[in-house]
Protein backbone atom coordinates (compact mmCIF):
# COMPACT_ATOMS: atom_id res chain seq x y z
CA UNK A 1 0.00 0.00 0.00
CA UNK A 2 1.49 3.17 -0.84
CA UNK A 3 1.53 6.50 0.79
CA UNK A 4 -0.47 9.46 -0.07
CA UNK A 5 1.22 13.35 -0.52
CA UNK A 6 0.17 14.03 2.50
CA UNK A 7 0.96 10.73 4.71
CA UNK A 8 4.37 11.20 2.65
CA UNK A 9 5.08 14.61 4.25
CA UNK A 10 3.67 13.63 7.98
CA UNK A 11 6.64 10.62 7.56
CA UNK A 12 9.07 13.17 6.45
CA UNK A 13 7.88 15.74 9.14
CA UNK A 14 8.23 12.85 11.70
CA UNK A 15 11.63 11.61 11.05
CA UNK A 16 13.02 15.53 10.49
CA UNK A 17 12.18 15.99 14.24
CA UNK A 18 13.73 13.09 15.41
CA UNK A 19 16.79 13.96 13.12
CA UNK A 20 16.66 17.62 14.91
CA UNK A 21 17.34 15.82 18.17
CA UNK A 22 19.51 13.04 17.32
CA UNK A 23 23.36 12.17 18.13
CA UNK A 24 23.62 9.31 15.63
CA UNK A 25 21.71 7.72 12.89
CA UNK A 26 22.64 3.95 11.66
CA UNK A 27 22.00 2.63 8.59
CA UNK A 28 21.72 -1.12 8.17
CA UNK A 29 20.42 -3.27 5.51
CA UNK A 30 17.36 -5.84 6.10
CA UNK A 31 17.27 -7.80 3.31
CA UNK A 32 16.24 -11.46 4.23
CA UNK A 33 15.22 -10.87 7.58
CA UNK A 34 12.22 -12.33 8.80
CA UNK A 35 9.24 -10.71 10.79
CA UNK A 36 9.98 -12.58 14.48
CA UNK A 37 13.43 -10.48 13.80
CA UNK A 38 12.55 -7.70 12.70
CA UNK A 39 10.15 -7.31 15.67
CA UNK A 40 13.03 -8.16 17.99
CA UNK A 41 14.95 -5.54 16.62
CA UNK A 42 12.64 -2.82 17.26
CA UNK A 43 11.90 -4.42 20.90
CA UNK A 44 15.97 -3.75 21.47
CA UNK A 45 15.95 -0.41 20.01
CA UNK A 46 12.75 0.35 21.46
CA UNK A 47 13.95 -0.93 25.02
CA UNK A 48 17.38 1.58 24.03
CA UNK A 49 15.42 4.11 23.46
CA UNK A 50 16.61 3.90 19.88
CA UNK A 51 14.00 5.21 17.10
CA UNK A 52 14.00 2.69 14.58
CA UNK A 53 12.16 2.90 11.02
CA UNK A 54 12.27 1.32 7.51
CA UNK A 55 11.97 4.10 5.26
CA UNK A 56 11.41 4.99 1.70
CA UNK A 57 14.94 6.04 0.69
CA UNK A 58 13.55 9.13 -1.62
CA UNK A 59 11.67 9.95 1.61
CA UNK A 60 15.31 9.57 4.03
CA UNK A 61 16.57 11.54 1.55
CA UNK A 62 14.43 14.74 2.14
CA UNK A 63 14.14 14.27 5.68
CA UNK A 64 17.86 14.92 6.27
CA UNK A 65 18.02 17.11 3.84
CA UNK A 66 19.39 20.46 5.40
CA UNK A 67 20.56 18.55 8.39
CA UNK A 68 23.72 17.28 10.12
CA UNK A 69 23.63 13.89 8.37
CA UNK A 70 22.93 15.08 5.16
CA UNK A 71 26.08 13.12 4.38
CA UNK A 72 24.27 10.30 4.28
CA UNK A 73 22.06 10.88 1.60
CA UNK A 74 24.88 9.36 -0.85
CA UNK A 75 24.22 5.93 0.71
CA UNK A 76 20.87 5.90 0.93
CA UNK A 77 20.01 2.99 -1.62
CA UNK A 78 18.40 -0.83 -1.09
CA UNK A 79 15.88 -2.15 1.71
CA UNK A 80 17.34 -0.40 4.51
CA UNK A 81 16.42 0.16 8.39
CA UNK A 82 17.01 3.53 10.16
CA UNK A 83 18.57 3.50 13.86
CA UNK A 84 18.29 7.65 14.78
CA UNK A 85 19.34 7.77 18.40
CA UNK A 86 19.98 10.86 20.54
CA UNK A 87 22.78 8.81 22.78
CA UNK A 88 25.15 8.80 20.48
CA UNK A 89 26.59 5.27 20.99
CA UNK A 90 22.92 3.41 21.20
CA UNK A 91 21.99 2.91 17.95
CA UNK A 92 25.27 1.28 17.11
CA UNK A 93 24.92 -0.93 19.97
CA UNK A 94 21.98 -1.96 18.96
CA UNK A 95 21.97 -2.63 15.54
CA UNK A 96 25.44 -3.91 15.46
CA UNK A 97 24.71 -6.46 18.63
CA UNK A 98 21.22 -7.31 16.50
CA UNK A 99 23.84 -7.90 12.87
CA UNK A 100 26.61 -10.29 15.34
CA UNK A 101 23.30 -12.83 15.93
CA UNK A 102 21.77 -12.15 12.54
CA UNK A 103 24.29 -12.01 9.44
CA UNK A 104 21.59 -11.02 6.58
CA UNK A 105 21.59 -7.85 8.90
CA UNK A 106 23.80 -5.59 7.28
CA UNK A 107 25.12 -2.37 8.44
CA UNK A 108 26.23 -0.39 5.33
CA UNK A 109 26.78 3.50 7.00
CA UNK A 110 26.45 5.37 10.01
CA UNK A 111 27.04 9.39 10.74
CA UNK A 112 27.49 11.39 14.09
CA UNK A 113 26.64 15.29 13.36
CA UNK A 114 28.35 16.57 10.20
CA UNK A 115 31.03 12.97 10.23
CA UNK A 116 29.85 9.80 8.16
CA UNK A 117 31.18 7.22 9.32
CA UNK A 118 31.70 3.69 7.48
CA UNK A 119 30.66 0.28 8.94
CA UNK A 120 34.04 -0.45 10.69
CA UNK A 121 33.91 2.83 12.41
CA UNK A 122 30.20 2.06 13.46
CA UNK A 123 31.24 -1.12 15.17
CA UNK A 124 33.90 0.53 16.89
CA UNK A 125 31.54 3.06 18.43
CA UNK A 126 29.17 0.19 19.36
CA UNK A 127 32.26 -0.96 21.74
CA UNK A 128 32.19 2.05 23.64
CA UNK A 129 30.40 2.58 27.01
CA UNK A 130 26.78 3.94 26.95
CA UNK A 131 26.57 7.78 28.47
CA UNK A 132 24.88 6.04 31.59
CA UNK A 133 27.73 3.52 31.74
CA UNK A 134 30.13 6.80 31.65
CA UNK A 135 28.18 8.46 34.48
CA UNK A 136 28.14 5.68 36.79
CA UNK A 137 31.81 5.27 36.42
CA UNK A 138 32.49 9.11 36.58
CA UNK A 139 30.35 8.88 40.20
CA UNK A 140 32.49 6.30 41.50
CA UNK A 141 35.23 7.85 40.98
CA UNK A 142 34.24 10.87 42.22
CA UNK A 143 32.96 8.80 45.50
CA UNK A 144 35.90 6.66 45.96
CA UNK A 145 37.95 9.46 48.09
CA UNK A 146 34.78 10.29 50.19
CA UNK A 147 34.04 6.54 51.04
CA UNK A 148 37.65 5.82 52.30
CA UNK A 149 37.26 9.67 54.16
CA UNK A 150 34.63 8.50 55.75
CA UNK A 151 36.15 4.71 56.41
CA UNK A 152 38.88 5.91 58.01
CA UNK A 153 37.28 8.93 60.10
CA UNK A 154 34.79 5.95 61.58
CA UNK A 155 38.11 3.72 62.41
CA UNK A 156 39.03 5.96 65.18
CA UNK A 157 35.96 5.47 66.85
CA UNK A 158 36.19 1.69 66.49
CA UNK A 159 40.05 1.29 67.74
CA UNK A 160 38.76 3.40 70.89
CA UNK A 161 35.96 0.96 71.40
CA UNK A 162 37.72 -2.34 71.05
CA UNK A 163 40.86 -0.99 72.80
CA UNK A 164 37.67 -0.29 76.32
CA UNK A 165 36.39 -3.55 75.13
CA UNK A 166 39.60 -5.34 75.86
CA UNK A 167 40.84 -3.78 78.93
CA UNK A 168 36.95 -4.46 80.19
CA UNK A 169 37.40 -7.99 79.37
CA UNK A 170 41.10 -8.43 80.84
CA UNK A 171 39.34 -6.42 83.97
CA UNK A 172 36.69 -8.99 84.04
CA UNK A 173 39.25 -12.15 83.80
CA UNK A 174 41.28 -10.64 86.66
CA UNK A 175 38.03 -10.20 88.96
CA UNK A 176 37.17 -14.05 88.57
Amino acid sequence: MSLNRKQKEAVVEEVSGKLSDAESVVLAEYRGLTVDQMTQLRVNARNSGVYLRVLKNTLAKLAVKDTPFEGLSGDMVGPLVYGISDDPVAAAKVLSDFSKSNDKCVIKVGAMQNQVMSAADVSVLAKMPSREELLAKLLGTMQAPIAKFVRTLNEVPTKFVRGVSAVRDLKEKEAA
